[in-house]
């Protein structure tokens, strides 16, 4: 059965930092292309980030760009989304996924607010 658990989300001030982690379970993550994908409030669904099964090639949304970091591990089957820089606009539920097929988690909460 494919696991996706997320963990790391949180209150965090304008600003602020927090590393979203994913346990990956299940599947082969080693080559697995994976994704992280946010649900907010005002824009509902919305991709954030991917990198490719090897972590060579990593894509971002215009909006996260320079501020968020995907990384993997893939001895430890981890996905990884460093985000610096919070701004309220990215306070919403955070899915790490799998491409394909298109799987997610359950999801973390982060919350943004002074």
């Amino acid at each position: 059965e494919v696991q996706l658990e997320e963990s790391g989300g949180g209150m965090v001030q304008p600003g602020g930092s927090l590393r979203l982690s994913c346990a990956a379970s299940g599947f082969t993550f080693s080559v697995s292309d994976m994704s992280w994908v946010r649900q907010t409030p005002k824009r509902g669904s919305e991709w954030v980030s991917s990198i490719k099964s090897d972590g060579q090639i990593t894509e971002y949304a215009q909006r996260v760009e320079g501020r968020f970091t995907i990384s993997r591990d893939n001895a430890k089957n981890m996905l990884y989304l460093q985000m610096n820089s919070l701004k309220s606009e990215d306070t919403g539920t955070y899915y790490c996924a799998r491409d394909n097929p298109y799987q997610e988690g359950k999801g973390t909460l982060v919350t943004v607010s002074a």
